[in-house]
């Protein structure tokens, strides 16, 4: 089987058309999107009725969640934004989803980990910032996923796999629509991928397990940030065109 992985448009249709063009050269036979899906500064909106027509198999992200539940004294500024130009049917279509999805024999999608779609899985924060995880940071943040030879992560927009004991495969596609942010929980931190292009991966197991190839697409990031400028984020349009946090 062959599946195309993408994860963390943020709203960003331009890079998402791009990396489905790219998707259609990969002769994939089902693509998973793992949430994080319409917050941002480009077009929520559009990039919502792109998504919903398509009908793959997504889970929600944490921005889904947050979009969806807090309160005016909680949700942040890219969740605000976007709630306000999504119709009642984008929502619904976001209420819909799974938190934790397995599209396919033994495969198990989800946002951060299965539990805690706002938990690191590939990455560890500390007081100096992020680093990669260890083998058993991983294991003890996944629990119990036995049955499952492939496991699918995004939310820290950084792509990289990981073979765990026992042979499965964890893959992080990296983001398809916002390529570096900072954060500061629970110790400030950036996650910078490193160029503005889109990104997505490409999982088969013609070998007789799970391999990974990913995917970097050239697209109209200049369109994105000159959106996103008009949000009135000149942040996020430097990350856009740079894939790195400005200073």
């Amino acid at each position: 089987m062959r599946i195309a992985v993408i994860s963390d448009v943020h709203g960003n249709l331009p890079a998402l058309e791009a990396v489905l063009a790219a998707i259609e050269d990969e002769d994939v036979d089902l693509t998973v999107n793992l949430g994080d899906l319409l917050s941002g500064y480009v077009d929520p909106a559009g990039t919502g009725d792109r998504l919903m027509a398509l009908g793959l198999p997504t889970v929600a992200g944490n921005h889904e969640r947050q979009l969806l539940t807090f309160g005016p004294e909680r949700i942040g500024m890219a969740d605000r934004v976007t709630r306000q130009l999504l119709s009642g049917r984008h929502l619904a279509w976001l209420r819909s989803l799974p938190a934790v999805l397995s599209p396919a024999p033994g495969v198990l999608a989800f946002h951060g980990t299965p539990s805690d779609d706002l938990c690191y899985l590939m990455h560890t924060v500390e007081p100096g910032g992020a680093r990669e995880a260890t083998v058993g940071e991983v294991v003890r943040r996944l629990g119990d996923v036995s049955g499952f030879s492939l496991l699918l992560c995004g939310h820290t927009h950084l792509a990289g796999s990981m073979r765990l004991p026992g042979g499965a495969l964890l893959v992080n596609p990296g983001s398809v629509g916002w390529p570096a942010y900072r954060d500061d929980e629970p110790f400030a931190h950036r996650m910078e991928a490193g160029s503005p292009h889109a990104r997505f991966a490409v999982v088969d197991d013609v070998s007789g397990r799970w391999e990974v190839t990913f995917a970097v697409v050239e697209y109209a990031w200049e369109t994105a940030a000159v959106a996103a400028e008009g949000f009135g984020c000149p942040d996020v349009a430097a990350a856009l065109r740079t894939g790195r946090v400005s200073a």
